[in-house]
């Protein structure tokens, strides 16, 4: 019970840091482009994953065994987080955080793909019922039909792949050493990207507060949720994941004007549900 507490108490964490990052990449959404940012996030994520490490004693646990997974792994979490931060600037909060709820089901697909996981009668009907879900808060038509919408969508695939590449590399790696990959690799496509035009805008002094929260609430968010399903059945974790939405959701009323969709709402409760059960079958199967 004191360990379920604990992760309990991780994951709110992790919800106080995903709103952060979503505030603070609106924020600096004026000064910089989505790959401007990746860029000073990582560079600020090298100096706190080495400085952690050094402190920890754990720099010995970075090596070069698995580069290609590591490229892997960076390439659909630079492109999801990329199309992640375009999306919160382009749409309501809330969907964005909804569509973000799918990134589970991508994850059955590609482990099918990637790991050669078999893809259950459960999954599938978990996937289809997530798929309405996905359709209820878009509603997708001509009149309703935003760009933002789409690059939410994308996001959640790769942010699926980047789970899927990450399945693989905890069986071998160290934390330490799949996060100094993330920082290192990311900043490095950050610069070529974001310097393709020849021109990389620097963040104004006001912006650089910003873009720091940015790349310290990234962090302790995947940690936290990290640490909390180490802790917690993800039964009991991944319920409280749920919550993001409507605080998300006042974020978005409170700081921008943003009206409460009462489908996008619903949309989410049906993709966290089809979510939820399929964990809970799953973890019923290995009891």
């Amino acid at each position: 019970m004191h360990d379920t507490l604990r992760g309990c108490l991780w994951m709110t964490g992790a919800i106080a840091s995903f709103t952060i990052m979503a505030i603070a990449g609106r924020a600096v959404s004026l000064d910089l482009d989505t790959f401007e940012i990746m860029l000073f996030r990582s560079l600020i994520g090298i100096v706190i994953v080495v400085g952690a490490a050094s402190l920890a004693g754990t720099l010995g646990d970075i090596n070069r065994n698995r580069m290609r997974t590591h490229l892997l792994r960076n390439l659909f979490h630079f492109s999801g987080q990329n199309l992640w931060f375009f999306s919160i600037t382009a749409i309501p909060l809330a969907q964005v955080f909804a569509l973000e709820f799918t990134s589970p089901f991508w994850v059955m697909v590609l482990s099918a793909l990637i790991l050669g996981e078999r893809l259950t009668k459960n999954r599938v009907a978990a996937a289809v019922l997530g798929f309405v879900g996905i359709l209820i808060v878009t509603r997708p038509s001509p009149e309703t039909a935003h760009i933002g919408q789409l690059t939410a969508a994308l996001a959640a695939i790769g942010f699926a792949g980047s789970a899927v590449y990450t399945r693989l590399l905890t069986r071998t790696e160290k934390i330490t050493c799949i996060l100094f990959w993330l920082t290192v690799m990311q900043a490095g496509f950050g610069l070529i990207c974001a310097g393709i035009d020849g021109d990389i805008a620097l963040p104004a002094v006001s912006s650089l507060p910003w873009v720091a929260l940015i790349a310290v609430a990234g962090l302790v968010a995947h940690f936290c949720l990290t640490t909390a399903l180490s802790l917690a059945p993800a039964t009991v974790v991944m319920p409280i994941d749920f919550a993001r939405l409507p605080v998300i959701a006042l974020v978005g009323v409170a700081l921008y004007a943003e009206p409460l969709d009462p489908l996008v709402l619903l949309g989410a409760v049906i993709i966290f549900g089809a979510n939820y059960a399929n964990i809970w079958l799953e973890t019923r199967k290995t009891a």
